[in-house]
């Protein structure tokens, strides 16, 4: 199970660091990854990092602007989010994939086995 959290509502400009904690299992041998959904729109990859931390990769979109980082000892991502854009308010959901199925970060929504309940950013201009 996967636990998001640390969105809010911040302007144009902030920073946020969300969260995403699993507890029932390790997943420390997990690809882990970020997407956001905004209204009326499909889900989107932002990011993801390999199990063990050594390979990573970003949508274009916020590549300059965030950075995913694990802490296996904790089982959390986290995934840090500054200079925020009106365009980057959505839902954002926590997933992860075993490292067995997929030990590379794929940026395709079917690809993730475990999904959190999502957090909600909110940028104002």
């Amino acid at each position: 199970q996967l636990q998001a959290s640390g969105g809010g509502s911040v302007q144009a400009g902030g920073s946020l660091r969300l969260s995403c904690a699993a507890s029932g299992r390790s997943f420390s041998r997990y690809t882990m990854a970020w997407f956001r959904q905004a209204p009326g729109k499909e889900r989107e990859f932002v990011a993801g990092i390999t199990w063990t931390g050594d390979s990573s990769a970003y949508a274009p979109s916020v590549e300059v602007r965030v950075i995913l980082s694990r802490d296996s000892a904790k089982n959390t991502v986290y995934l840090q989010m500054n200079s925020l854009k009106p365009e980057d308010t959505a839902v954002y959901y926590c997933a992860a994939v075993s490292a067995d199925k997929r030990n590379w970060v794929s940026k395709a929504i079917y690809d993730y086995d475990y999904w959190g309940q999502g957090t909600q950013v909110t940028v104002s201009s």
